[in-house]
């Protein structure tokens, strides 16, 4: 097993509310929804979530994960989450990363910044062509979750 890193960050202004963006950042069952190969997401006490990705595709197969996340929230404004495993456990991935929402009028910039980090049973010498294929599948994560989520706030890209 080696380890894996990508990372991708991004920003938009959508037409919606920053209150209406907090709160379906802030759902887990509908993150669950709206993320492509994210089976589901459960709060874990009061600043945990638990995340269980399944069926990820990387290099002509594919994986599921587990992994908890320390969630921390300024309401409306900033979602941290760091890579925090429960005593004890082994986990094969984590994600750190961050959302920002900025309130424009009355739309909302949404700016996001994630590195996620997985083990995975490929030699390190095929570290360029793991990386070009996690940074492919976070691209299409994202776009993927952009539409979801401009959908179910009925809203657009400006």
């Amino acid at each position: 097993m080696n380890t894996f890193t990508t990372s991708n960050r991004s920003a938009a202004t959508v037409t919606a509310g920053v209150d209406e963006v907090w709160t379906a950042l802030t759902d887990p069952a509908l993150l669950a929804r709206l993320t492509p190969f994210l089976q589901r997401v459960r709060p874990e006490g009061e600043d945990h979530w638990v995340w269980e990705m399944t069926k990820v595709p990387v290099m002509g197969t594919s994986f599921s994960f587990t992994f908890r996340e320390r969630m921390t929230f300024d309401e409306p404004h900033r979602i941290d989450f760091v890579h925090d495993p429960a005593p004890g456990a082994r986990e094969t991935a984590g994600v750190e990363g961050w959302y920002r929402l900025t309130p424009r009028g009355e739309n909302t910039h949404l700016e996001t910044s994630l590195a996620i980090t997985v083990e995975l049973p490929f030699p390190g010498l095929l570290r360029p062509a793991v990386t070009a294929g996690m940074k492919g599948v976070v691209a299409l994560m994202g776009q993927r979750f952009s539409a979801h989520l401009l959908q179910h706030l009925h809203a657009r890209s400006v």
